[in-house]
């Protein structure tokens, strides 16, 4: 019988994020290796036409939304929103009998996936992709140590410790789980990867394009992403005058958006760098790698918080598919990823000065570009596919089912 998995997610394409390319990426690659799996969206996957929806060949349960009042109520908007997510994971798991209930990050899925599965006899894995809590004072919604950052914690805790097996996405963050008393034995890492088939290595500029955008004849710096504040693009924006000090032709290119778009902005009207950074705002994704193909060298100036130490991004793994050149800040979650002077260049977190330099070194050394290109593709190609990251739930499932069997209870 083919193991059958309810996966439960904070949001879904259509909607674009690391996130949802993911998730997209386990459900592709656990369907190719025979598995049956259906999908719950928390309230927080907005913009949802119906309770049902197909996207891209994958079929999703949506949840409806919490009215806006309630929403807005501290602490009673996420009680609001975990009680219409267990209403509708317990529907769901009536109707279609999962062997296993997979609920991803963030704790406001487990707990919801936790009850259920009680209630049902199913068992639950829970898959943290970031803490809640560290999530939360990026956006500036707490502070690192507050009252509300301890009780998140203590929840988040809480749904570790009751899961019959814990997934996360890198060492950083399996050693932050393991450090709260989870058995090591019950933590598995899935790393975070590429389909590769997905990516070609390199592209020639669409010189029109190049052109249209103001950046005929330069160099470009480029980033490509959401504009969150944990990712540093305000650092980028100030080590930018020492880089035109020396290589006057060079420009900044960020493609996206987000939080931070109009602080950017205006940060780069106050350097006086206005002419010298492009800002795009948000392009279609069948587009986005016409823009990859204009940047010479990406950079990832992440700054060092819990978040950015202890989880590791995706783009980075993308730009090495292709076949990019890359900078990045040396926290936790990147030096997972790259390797210093072998698949990247990594500078010390927190300093214009120091990612200044790493960009000119490797405008300098353009003849080193060759080999930087060839060990990123070969890392992804043998180490970060999707293929060797979802084969590593097989043993877990399969210990799961037959401990539980496939039946499930009926609700009380």
């Amino acid at each position: 019988m083919s193991l059958r998995i309810l996966h439960v997610l904070d949001h879904s394409i259509p909607l674009h994020s690391g996130y949802t390319f993911r998730t997209q990426s386990i459900l592709r690659e656990q369907r190719r290796l025979g598995w049956e799996t259906h999908h719950v969206t928390s309230p927080k996957h907005l913009g949802a036409k119906a309770l049902e929806e197909t996207v891209d060949g994958l079929h999703f349960h949506r949840t409806p939304d919490a009215p806006e009042g309630t929403r807005r109520l501290p602490g009673l908007g996420e009680a609001s929103l975990m009680r219409r997510l267990e209403q509708r994971l317990l529907q769901v798991a009536q109707k279609v009998r999962p062997h296993v209930l997979h609920a991803h990050s963030p704790v406001l899925n487990a707990i919801p996936a936790l009850r259920v599965g009680k209630r049902l006899g199913i068992p639950v894995v829970y898959e943290v992709r970031a803490f809640w809590e560290d999530a939360a004072v990026d956006h500036g919604t707490t502070t690192e140590g507050s009252l509300r950052y301890r009780l998140t914690r203590r929840l988040e805790t809480h749904a570790l410790r009751r899961a019959s097996h814990v997934f996360t996405i890198c060492q950083g963050l399996r050693g932050d789980i393991v450090a709260r008393g989870i058995a090591a034995e019950r933590v598995t890492v899935i790393p975070n990867a590429v389909d590769i088939e997905a990516f070609d290595v390199g592209g020639v500029p669409d010189e029109a394009l190049k052109a249209q955008l103001g950046l005929a004849g330069c160099t470009v710096l480029g980033f490509i992403g959401s504009f969150y504040a944990y990712e540093g693009l305000d650092l980028l924006l100030q080590a930018l005058p020492a880089v035109l000090a020396q290589r006057p032709e060079v420009r900044v290119l960020l493609v996206g958006g987000g939080p931070q778009d109009a602080a950017l902005k205006a940060q780069a009207q106050a350097l006086g760098l206005a002419d010298k950074v492009v800002f795009t705002g948000r392009v279609p994704h069948r587009e986005v790698q016409r823009y990859y193909d204009l940047v010479d060298v990406l950079a990832y100036p992440r700054h060092s918080m819990r978040l950015t130490e202890l989880v590791t991004p995706l783009k980075p793994l993308e730009a090495m598919a292709q076949g990019r050149v890359l900078v990045a800040s040396d926290v936790g979650g990147h030096k997972e990823l790259i390797r210093h002077g072998e698949t990247g260049l990594l500078f010390k977190a927190g300093s214009a000065e120091s990612l200044a330099q790493a960009v000119l070194q490797l405008l300098a050394q353009r003849e080193r570009w060759p080999q930087l290109r060839r060990a990123g593709r070969e890392f992804v190609e043998l180490e970060r596919n999707w293929r060797a990251s979802v084969a590593h739930y097989r043993k877990v499932y399969e210990a799961l089912r037959a401990h539980h069997g496939p039946a499930v209870r009926a609700a009380a």
